[in-house]
Formats: C-alpha cells, structure tokens, sequence
C-alpha cells in the first residue's frame, strides 16, 4: 500500500524493452505495428506492454515511421579539442552513409536546456540522436528520456541504459604512469581536469590505481579547468612546495602551461621534471621540447558513434558490442630516466 508520499513510477518505453529483452526500437516498431518483428518477438513486447501496463506516447507511435536521413547531434563539451573533434569525425562518417547532422550545442548543462535541444532535434524530424557527453550529469540528464528515436552516447563511463561508444581513459592513464614508472620515476604528481568530467575522473582513477598497485603514496591531485592557464597556476602551486619527478597532466593544453611555469622557476623538461599529457593535440610534437602523450583516435570514435547509429536503426534487434579503444602512447622528448 503506497503512502501519501510515495508516487507511481510511469513506465516508459525502456522499461519495456528491458522487461522484452529487446531494443527500445523493437517496441516502437510493434507499437506501430511494422514488419519484420519475428512473432515471438512481437508476443514478449505485448506481453511486456500489459504486464507494465506501459501507455506509449503520441510520440513514440509516430517518429518511428518517418524517415529523414538525419541525425541529432548534441554536444556540450565544444570548443574543447577533444569533444570538437568527435563531433567533426561523426559529421564525416554521417556524409559517407548519405546522412546530414544537426547539431545543437546548448548554452548551459542544465536538465531543461538539453530536454529542449532533444525535443528541438525530433522536432527536426531526426532518426537518431547522438550524445557527446563531457560531464556526468550531462549524461545522467538523457537517462530515462522516452525520446522515441535510438539514442547514442559518446562517453567514457558506463552510466545508464543508452548505447555507449567510448575511448578507454581509464587504461590511457594507466600506461602513461606506466611510462613514467618504467624510468624509475617514483614522485608522480597529477594535474586532473575539472571535477565531473567523466574522461577526467577516468584518468585521475587510472593514476591513483596503477600509483597504488606499486605501493607508492599518490598525492593529492590538482584541478585545473582544461585550459593552458591553469596549467600554469597549477604549476606555479606545485613548485611552491617543492620540485616533483614527474607530473602526469590530464590534456596537452594544461601541460603547454606546465612548460610556462617550469621554464618561469628555471627547470627544465625533462632534464628536472618529467611531463607527459593526453589527447595528443597538433601542437604537441611542436612543443619545446616535444610532448610525450597519449594519442587519442578521434576518428574512429566518431565512425564509431555513427556505426552504433546505423546499426540500431537498420537491425532492431542487434546486441552491439560497446566499442571500446585504448589511446596511443606517444613518447617524445619530455620524459627521461630518473
């Protein structure tokens, strides 16, 4: 018996597609009464539907009929390198499979901003919707949405039921320290990116875990915001308080202001102190001295994203496995032997 306090929980497309065992573009299509459903398919979604007592919207019956050759890309993480240069690959892989994107970058992060950029995009007629989700609650705000079209999230934690396309920053980071620990270094400071970015959390746990399997303090890691200058601040702070082996910066941008600071206190990379960034950006190998990173496939994550596209839209009952790539390590010249 429920109490004054309690509320019933509407049951949503998502939820019969899990109870089914199947995908929520299954459903849809047994909603609108489409082909190829095979029979025994089609009687696990009815019986899902009345079991739940699920009542689809006006919505959900509708936009699987229509075809546009048109995706939705949302994206909140632009201009920052690597987000931007996903949302360039996607819109490649979209041109050759004779798809067009729309694309929709809100002004803010907040819930209400990214539920109207989704309802702008399926206003728009779209097929499918792509995510590219920098920040955590970003994602968690599209868990749960009865969009009525698939839903693809580039993001580099688990979270949720949305199809999920990714790059492994957990394991990058893991073999950058790796390196690091390979030259005998022993000191390694991190310099993480802002906190509820989900590739930041990812590579701050990939440091602290591979620190901690050698036995080795891990200290406090640093925060900075992406950007070169608070690279630098962050650096100015960390020699305040002494000179470390070697520091691990979570994106090439904060480690090119790493290099101001350590050249403003007269130390020298990698003769003093050994650097080594992420996402290897174009500038990297034009650092002085050059920057041992690690290189990310950008590319392939967005051919990615659009594969997991096409095949939700054109095989409804396919179980795809979560693409998942390792970044590259990129040794160059700002890493030596302790």
């Amino acid at each position: 018996m429920s109490t004054g306090g309690e509320r019933t929980r509407v049951a949503t497309i998502f939820d019969v597609a899990r109870l089914a065992g199947v995908s929520h573009q299954t459903v849809s299509r047994v909603l609108n009464d489409l082909p190829n459903v095979r029979p025994a398919t089609r009687q696990r979604v009815e019986q899902a539907i009345r079991q739940l007592r699920y009542v689809p919207s006006q919505a959900a019956r509708a936009l699987v009929t229509r075809r546009s050759r048109t995706i939705g890309l949302v994206s909140t993480g632009l201009p920052d390198f690597g987000p931007s240069s996903v949302v360039l690959h996607l819109g490649e892989a979209a041109s050759d499979a004779k798809y067009a994107v729309i694309t929709v970058s809100p002004a803010d992060r907040e819930a209400a901003s990214l539920r109207s950029a989704a309802e702008m995009l399926i206003r728009q007629n779209v097929e499918a919707i792509v995510l590219v989700a920098a920040e955590r609650s970003t994602f968690d705000a599209f868990d749960g949405w009865e969009l009525g079209v698939p839903l693809v999230v580039v993001a580099s934690e688990e979270r949720g039921r949305a199809h999920r396309v990714t790059l492994d920053q957990y394991e990058g980071a893991r073999i950058a320290v790796g390196h690091l620990l390979e030259l005998g270094h022993r000191d390694i400071r991190h310099i993480a990116g802002p906190p509820g970015s989900m590739d930041a959390e990812e590579r701050m746990r990939g440091w602290r875990d591979r620190l901690t399997e050698e036995g080795l303090p891990v200290p406090d890691p640093r925060f900075g915001d992406w950007s070169p200058e608070s690279g630098y601040q962050i650096g100015k702070a960390l020699l305040a308080a002494g000179r470390p082996e070697a520091i691990f910066v979570s994106n090439d941008q904060m480690a090119l202001g790493l290099y101001h600071a350590l050249d403003e206190a007269s130390l020298r990379v990698p003769d003093d102190v050994s650097v080594v960034g992420f996402d290897d950006i174009p500038e990297a190998g034009h650092f002085r001295p050059p920057l041992t990173t690690m290189r990310q496939d950008f590319e392939a994550l967005g051919r990615d994203a659009m594969s997991a596209v096409l095949v939700m839209l054109q095989d409804e009952e396919s179980d795809a496995p979560v693409p998942s790539r390792v970044p590259e390590l990129i040794v160059r010249s700002s890493t030596r032997k302790a």
